[in-house]
């Protein structure tokens, strides 16, 4: 068996690796979520985690991993007598796919075992699996949120609990939640994220030398991953021994009043909501000081969890650009910096370094041993603040810079030296967004995307018949099922006997937005309208999940600004860079969003769309905007009328009849009072 990536081995990171090891100490912190690009190794270092914690101790034959000093009550697999025998085995590493379902997730019961036979047959999940050990999921970001749901509240109350029809069944569950995402695939919610104790952000290194120590130590692995471990042994083995003794101390760590004022003091300044902050910032600087092999927390202690825990919890509209605001943290820092204490820490060991080298000496080629301390030979920082190896990059998009962006790559002049022409009018700003009116798919779906938008056949929701079970039973029928026994004229349920609910819920869609640029649009000074009803509109789906796209159409084309994606804050990033001007190419629009709708087809031909066209119907460049309507067919549309002024010629109102879509004029989009 392939030995896993040495943690000891990885370069850099040393922000992750502490928060990382911090959860290894107190689980209580609440799991870590680990953003990044592609290609930063953030897989890598999670799955070396799991070699790094202490044996445990578990009862011989439970699926549950049961402590023997201590069996859980409600194990499904008890009662385990207190004491009894014990099998050591080494903590596990469980990962959850993606594509994972919520019986994989919690565990399944069999309805048909327990409602024929009377039998409670339970199924462990990767809960079960993942207790006292590590849950790893990839791509959390991508999980269906009820997933995360029950995750999260599993991680949090230590416990799973799985019901089905009045049949029930709980039992421990007690891991290190890691998360990893790419943020180009989309945001999570905000809610979500602040459930995650801390939160890192990582990046490949910007300079040379570290780039190729990476390269060097992975060929050097793949070449020999037998040997390549072995030079690392003896390292994972002292960063494994002060998990284990820093568990031991953990208990008899005093926080000091005076701490935990400076730590309400700091959340109170950084403006987050909850408490959830100052209790994970209390838990983490307890484990600092036990890592660091100390009986009292210390301001030191107090900072250090906080550039860990509270940066992400500052987000508060869920469309706002991804970041933090470290200069309010540091600012907030250095406020309430230590004056009381009465000594400083222990200046940094050898130890304290987890990417120090087991040899002496310059780093060595592929299949050479590591070089000591940090990845170019020098000595290395364990706490960024920032998280990054390299310089913090320079705030980009209107959110951070004050000022609207010009749309495309090439440079532009600065937005006092460009002269508004007929053809390229200036950026307007949206204002604030307000509730939209309920835009749903007729018919129902599928439910392949669990969402809030269009009716769909789904494991959840109203009830609106019954069939016979296709597999495993998973949502019973009591009604139907009594009917059909009755009709045998028999008194006892048989498997033959049993019916399946049939639920109508929600599921999330592709949300195309085609949005008229015009010129006209500025001319009438319609263009912040538009965008406060598009911004609405993005908010909106952002609420009910859905995916989201962008075309706009000015001048002699149409350009797609924003490719179908589940990152709604670059949606508002897109908008709000959006220029105007030019003719109205209205069919060049339309056959964009045909092109788009087709190539989405067949990458998720399961994920309904619904087209949202933003015009006020006048074409003055190109075809006739009908002549492109039979593409677009068999696609649920809405035309968003934005004629205004005394005369209107109800050229939107007629796209739409050709469509077969719903028309709603743009100042009725707005609906205050009405469910979405």
């Amino acid at each position: 068996m392939t030995p896993p990536y040495p943690f000891s081995a990885v370069v850099g990171l040393a922000e992750l690796r502490l928060a990382l090891l911090l959860n290894a100490v107190s689980p209580a912190i609440g799991g870590v979520l680990v953003r990044g690009e592609k290609g930063t190794a953030k897989s890598t270092i999670v799955r070396a985690l799991a070699a790094l914690l202490p044996d445990v101790d578990v009862v011989p034959g439970c699926r549950f991993a049961c402590d023997p000093a201590n069996p859980d009550t409600d194990c499904p697999d008890g009662p385990h007598e207190p004491g009894a025998a014990a099998q050591r085995r080494r903590a596990t590493l469980v990962e959850l796919p993606v594509g994972a379902t919520e019986d994989r997730v919690v565990g399944t019961l069999d309805l048909q075992r327990a409602l024929a036979d009377g039998i409670k047959a339970y199924e462990p999940g990767l809960l079960a699996a993942a207790h006292r050990g590590v849950l790893y999921v990839d791509e959390v970001n991508l999980l269906p949120d009820h997933l995360v749901d029950l995750l999260l509240d599993a991680a949090a109350m230590g416990r799973a609990h799985v019901e089905r029809d009045g049949v029930s069944v709980k039992h421990a569950a007690r891991f290190l939640l890691v998360g990893t995402m790419n943020p180009e695939e989309g945001e999570p919610r905000p809610q979500l994220v602040d459930r995650f104790g801390l939160v890192v952000a990582v990046t490949a290194p910007r300079e040379a030398a570290p780039r190729a120590e990476v390269v060097r130590r992975r060929l050097a692995y793949e070449t020999d991953p037998v040997g390549f471990a072995a030079r690392w042994v003896d390292e994972d083995a002292v960063l494994a021994g002060r998990i284990a003794v820093a568990r031991r101390r953990l208990p008899s760590v005093r926080l000091p009043d005076r701490e935990l004022d400076r730590i309400a003091t700091i959340c109170l300044g950084y403006g987050v909501d909850g408490l959830r902050a100052d209790i994970v910032v209390a838990r983490t600087a307890v484990a600092l000081a036990a890592w660091h092999d100390r009986d009292v927390v210390s301001a030191d202690d107090v900072a250090a969890a906080a550039r860990l825990a509270l940066p992400h919890r500052r987000r508060r509209d869920p469309l706002d650009p991804p970041g933090t605001d470290q200069e309010k943290l540091e600012e907030l820092l250095r406020e309430h910096a230590a004056d009381t204490d009465p000594e400083p820490d222990p200046p940094a060991g050898p130890d304290d370094d987890p990417d120090a080298g087991p040899s002496d000496g310059p780093p060595q080629g592929p299949a050479g041993g590591p070089p000591p301390g940090g990845p170019d030979g020098g000595p290395e920082t364990p706490d960024r603040s920032d998280g990054h190896d390299g310089p913090p990059p320079p705030a980009t998009g209107p959110e951070q810079t004050g000022q609207d962006e010009p749309v495309g790559q090439d440079e532009q002049p600065a937005p006092e030296q460009q002269k508004p022409s007929a053809g390229n009018q200036p950026t307007v700003a949206a204002t604030s967004p307000y509730r939209t009116r309920a835009l749903a798919v007729r018919g129902r779906g599928t439910g392949a995307h669990t969402g809030r938008r269009s009716p769909a056949y789904a494991r959840r929701g109203r009830v609106v018949g019954s069939r016979l079970p296709a597999g495993r039973l998973t949502s019973l029928h009591l009604p139907a099922t009594l009917l059909a026994t009755a009709r045998r004229g028999a008194r006892t349920v048989t498997p033959a006997d049993l019916r399946e609910a049939v639920h109508v819920g929600r599921e999330a869609n592709l949300v195309l937005f085609v949005v008229d640029a015009s010129g006209s649009m500025a001319a009438r000074r319609r263009m912040g309208v538009v965008k406060t009803a598009v911004l609405s509109l993005l908010r909106d789906a952002y609420q009910r999940r859905d995916k989201i796209g962008m075309i706009t159409f000015r001048g002699t084309g149409a350009s797609t600004v924003l490719e179908p994606t589940a990152s709604h804050e670059v949606g508002v990033l897109r908008l709000a860079e959006l220029r105007t001007g030019g003719r109205t190419p209205l069919a060049a629009g339309l056959r964009q969003a045909a092109r788009t709708l087709e190539s989405e087809r067949r990458r998720d031909p399961r994920r309904r769309p619904l087209l949202v066209v933003v015009t006020d119907g006048r074409a003055t460049s190109g075809p006739d905007p009908l002549t492109v309507v039979p593409s677009l067919a068999a696609v649920a549309s809405v035309v968003v009328d934005c004629e205004s002024g005394p005369i209107r010629l109800g050229l939107a109102r007629r796209l739409a009849t050709a469509l077969d879509a719903d028309c709603v004029p743009l100042d009725a989009l707005h609906t205050l009072g009405k469910a979405a």
